[in-house]
């Protein structure tokens, strides 16, 4: 199975910035946790991250083409207002299941709203990096059996 893990603006920054929500562990430690958990399941990852909706929307449309099978999306600040990135998973109907670190639902009220949630198959939230491997889990589950 191909898996794509897409990481929007400021998420290349774990460990760096705003540690009492997001955590210490670095943007590296999750890529090998992702890695392992790939590896694992006897899956495919690729971990996608950009600061730039356009790149964003240009590897959701990708995926379309090249064989993707699953989307876990990090949109971060683009959660709340991004029609576009929500347009593109739209447009696509892999499973897909939309991840953030903090508990979104109890911090500031413009983070309880998200555009893009409605256009994926499951949202999670408030798992720290675990949420990543609660989505693949998620994805893998909804994959017929062989």
């Amino acid at each position: 199975m191909k898996l794509l893990v897409i990481n929007g603006p400021n998420l290349n920054f774990l460990g760096i910035r705003e540690k009492n929500i997001y955590g210490t562990q670095d943007y590296d430690a999750l890529l090998n946790m992702i890695a392992e958990k790939g590896q694992k399941e006897g899956c495919t990852i690729e971990v996608f991250q950009s600061n730039h909706e356009g790149a964003i929307i240009d590897r959701i449309q990708d995926a379309y083409f090249d064989g993707t099978e699953g989307i876990v999306i990090n949109p971060g600040a683009f959660t709340h207002y991004s029609y576009a990135i929500h347009d593109a998973l739209a447009s696509i109907t892999i499973p897909k299941v939309e991840i953030h670190i903090s508990n979104i639902m109890e911090r500031e009220d413009f983070r309880k709203v998200s555009v893009t949630a409605p256009a994926c198959d499951k949202q999670i939230y408030g798992e720290g990096l675990n949420g990543y491997l609660m989505a693949i889990d998620h994805i893998l589950s909804m994959q017929p059996e062989e």
